[in-house]
């Protein structure tokens, strides 16, 4: 156990494991446990593309592939299309709530529904959620910057996205959605929404996490441009150096 100012990280390591991402390949991911992280803490990690799920913070690190990048989007240059803003109008009439992120029944159930979906339309895995694993990667480790902002249709909730609010961006953490909804394009409105409010907020930008080039469920990030890749894998006292990203199609 180690004191790294404001925080405590319970638990460093590294994990071998199959790849996430490219079928039959494996990849190595680099963990750390962070007890009260600050904001400024996870900023400066996000910046250097490691995520967070709960109090765990996590980048892969593997020797022989690059493939996994991390992107940024532009939000101060970034102008809606007419699709988005096509979409952003036909979910106007849906109630927002923003608030730290919380735990209840109805959360478990939309969980359930939208893996039960992908497993069928992209193979996904499908366990039935758990609260102690849904706590622990959703609502665990929050700080003073982590929120839950929910969607309902009526009094009906029909799509939850987890954010941080960050000093320059907002970092996208996990969303899902109620699949009866697909025709209002929920996921795609629930990110419109996070670059609307980083431009209310004069953030700078919505941190994506990762692209890899041939992921079906990561091919959606390369529609949001301008933005911007991560150079390289920076340590916590290098430079974090962005580059425009130019994807190849």
């Amino acid at each position: 156990m180690t004191t790294n100012n404001q925080n405590t990280i319970l638990k460093e390591c590294a994990l071998h494991e199959p790849c996430s991402y490219i079928s039959g390949n494996s990849q190595t991911i680099h963990y750390k446990v962070i007890q009260d992280c600050t904001k400024e803490q996870c900023e400066n990690l996000i910046l250097r593309g490691w995520r967070r799920f709960g109090a765990m913070y996590f980048r892969p690190i593997c020797s022989e592939c690059r493939a996994c990048e991390s992107l940024k989007i532009d939000v101060e240059n970034y102008t809606f299309s007419k699709s988005e803003r096509r979409i952003l109008r036909k979910n106007a009439h849906l109630t927002t709530i923003i608030r730290q992120p919380t735990l209840t029944r109805e959360h478990l159930s939309l969980f359930d529904r939208y893996h039960r979906y992908k497993h069928h339309t992209r193979a996904w895995d499908a366990p039935k959620s758990d609260p102690k694993n849904y706590y622990a990667s959703f609502v665990h480790g929050h700080g003073d910057f982590g929120y839950e902002v929910l969607y309902f249709e009526g009094e009906k909730l029909i799509a939850v996205d987890l954010i941080d609010i960050l000093d320059e961006g907002i970092s996208a953490l996990y969303c899902y959605y109620d699949p009866e909804y697909n025709s209002q394009s929920l996921g795609r409105y629930t990110l419109l929404q996070q670059i609307e409010f980083a431009k209310r907020l004069n953030l700078k930008w919505i941190y994506l996490g990762y692209y890899v080039e041939g992921c079906q469920s990561l091919t959606y990030k390369i529609d949001y441009a301008p933005s911007l890749y991560l150079k390289g894998r920076p340590e916590e006292d290098e430079q974090a150096l962005w580059d425009s990203f130019i994807p190849l199609r």
